[in-house]
């Protein structure tokens, strides 16, 4: 389904869009998880549960708005969705209902899931990571070169950087992170250095960015992991001839870490079967769901102790680097500041 528009969403406030409201046999899904691989989730929960999967996918935004839009007539029951900063902001705006799981609190780490308020339960979880990384032309650039997101800003790089647009959450997320570690300030000065050091506008995915390196279109760019991890496991060899043309960088592991961003999800405020959408959550926190997001959209497993088989991500270290840890409350609170930023220094 494609995104829907502010007035998709309010004509279809209350209508449902063919999703049932409380049904002892079913869970109600808001998806921003376009992902093909992940039909095989959503039929082994069926499986072994009897619970009947509903979804209605869009992006981030329009699930957001959707809510806001339904108020208390909303029939979602589980919310996912692909961007820290976004699960934060539905939190504070109270589109999220707080449960109390110890299978979650268990299996998903402190760090990777919301602080709960008062002992009312936690009102989102992680349920996956990816990293995003640097990918630079082995034959222009050394490791040493570009293995810091600050070292994408020094005028070494002048003409040699790809980048999706700097308002996309992804990008967000990682200038949020950045204000935190270097100041508003010295963040400022370095968007300005990206907007410097552009092969061009900015344009396309993250894929696209990885194509433009090898190509030759720029020399270094900026990615999620598991963008990288799909072309070097694809079927089609001009894909696997991409993934070989680049190194792929962890930046920042002699400072803080690489940024890490999340998909995650939290049980819908106004959610009708409640203890349907806990037991999905939980499901998608057991060591069957997280390897099958490793090895299915080549995500990092969020639980504790799970392993995979996954050799892209083998490839790329297999999950044995830093992670940035600044907690997703500090990134979202960034964003405001750092998209008047990226008005100021012209980063579209």
């Amino acid at each position: 389904m494609q995104p829907l528009t502010p007035l998709l969403l309010l004509a279809l406030a209350g209508a449902g869009l063919s999703i049932a409201h409380a049904q002892d046999n079913a869970v109600n899904i808001y998806s921003a998880r376009h992902y093909p691989t992940d039909e095989a989730l959503y039929s082994e929960f069926t499986k072994a549960t009897g619970i009947k999967v509903n979804r209605v996918d869009s992006d981030d935004a329009g699930i957001l708005a959707r809510l806001r839009a339904e108020g208390t007539a909303s029939p979602a029951d589980v919310i996912l969705l692909v961007d820290a900063s976004r699960l934060w902001r539905a939190e504070v705006d109270g589109l999220f209902l707080p449960i109390k799981s110890k299978v979650l609190d268990n299996a998903i780490p402190a760090t990777l899931r919301a602080k709960p308020a008062d002992n009312a339960g936690t009102a989102w979880f992680g349920l996956s990571t990816r990293a995003r990384v640097v990918v630079f032309d082995k034959n222009k650039f050394k490791i040493s070169d570009v293995d810091s997101y600050e070292k994408l800003a020094d005028p070494k790089l002048k003409g040699q950087l790809c980048i999706r647009s700097g308002s996309h959450p992804y990008n967000l997320s990682l200038f949020g992170s950045m204000t935190e570690h270097l100041g508003a300030q010295k963040t400022e000065t370095w968007l300005k250095g990206l907007v410097d050091n552009m092969a061009r506008s900015p344009k396309g995915g993250d894929t696209d960015q990885i194509k433009g390196v090898a190509a030759g279109e720029c020399g270094v760019a900026i990615t999620n992991s598991y963008y990288l991890a799909r072309l070097m496991r694809s079927s089609n060899p001009a894909d696997r001839d991409v993934a070989e043309k680049v190194g792929v960088v962890f930046s920042n592991q002699s400072s803080w870490g690489t940024h890490m961003n999340i998909a995650g999800g939290a049980v819908a405020k106004n959610a009708k079967n409640v203890n349907n959408a806990i037991k999905f959550l939980e499901y998608l926190a057991s060591p069957a769901a997280q390897n099958h997001f490793a090895n299915g959209n080549n995500e990092w497993p969020a639980a504790k102790g799970v392993s995979f088989d996954n050799p892209a991500l083998k490839a790329m270290g297999g999950g044995n680097f830093k992670s940035d840890l600044i907690p997703v409350s500090v990134v979202g609170m960034n964003q405001i500041k750092v998209q008047q930023m990226l008005d100021r220094v012209g980063f579209k």
